[in-house]
């Protein structure tokens, strides 16, 4: 059930998805509120789950992760059971930057960071290649970062 925001929440999360580093201070200047106010509000928002967490966005590129793949995956069987089992084991990789479950020709998009080609081939075949539920993978190289962003529009 959506959580009920203000228009002082809806600022006050629009400025920490650009900068969750802002001070208590900074941010109660920003959207007119006492810095109390402004921490009282992001606790609820943290406990309500609003904000689920905070994080440093990291340029691959300037890091050992150098690729970016997108791969649609085809499970063999859609058991709730067997689509559980693909879950948590993709939560576990740690090249998977993200993971959804989709309608349409495949069952999830991922998206995987890798060093290199050679770096990617061995993920692929221990993740994809060897599962028996896998019916087929599709592997999409990213040749360009336009856009990369976890920001939720807010409307006002």
């Amino acid at each position: 059930m959506p959580t009920s925001l203000d228009q002082i929440d809806r600022k006050i999360l629009s400025i920490v998805q650009q900068d969750a580093r802002l001070s208590a201070d900074a941010l109660a200047d920003r959207v007119g509120a006492s810095r109390s106010s402004v921490q009282r509000r992001l606790k609820r928002l943290n406990e309500t789950g609003v904000i689920e967490r905070e994080v440093a966005q990291l340029n691959p590129g300037k890091i050992d992760a150098r690729m970016t793949f997108v791969v649609e995956v085809e499970l063999e069987r859609e058991r709730v059971d067997l689509l559980d089992d693909f879950r948590r084991s993709i939560m576990a990789l740690e090249e998977v930057q993200q993971c959804y479950y989709i309608t349409g020709d495949a069952d999830f998009i991922l998206i995987v960071l890798a060093r290199d080609m050679q770096d990617y081939d061995r993920f692929s075949r221990q993740v994809f290649v060897e599962n028996p539920n896998i019916r087929r993978f599709a592997t999409s190289v990213v040749v360009d970062r336009v856009k990369t962003s976890l920001q939720v529009p807010l409307a006002d």
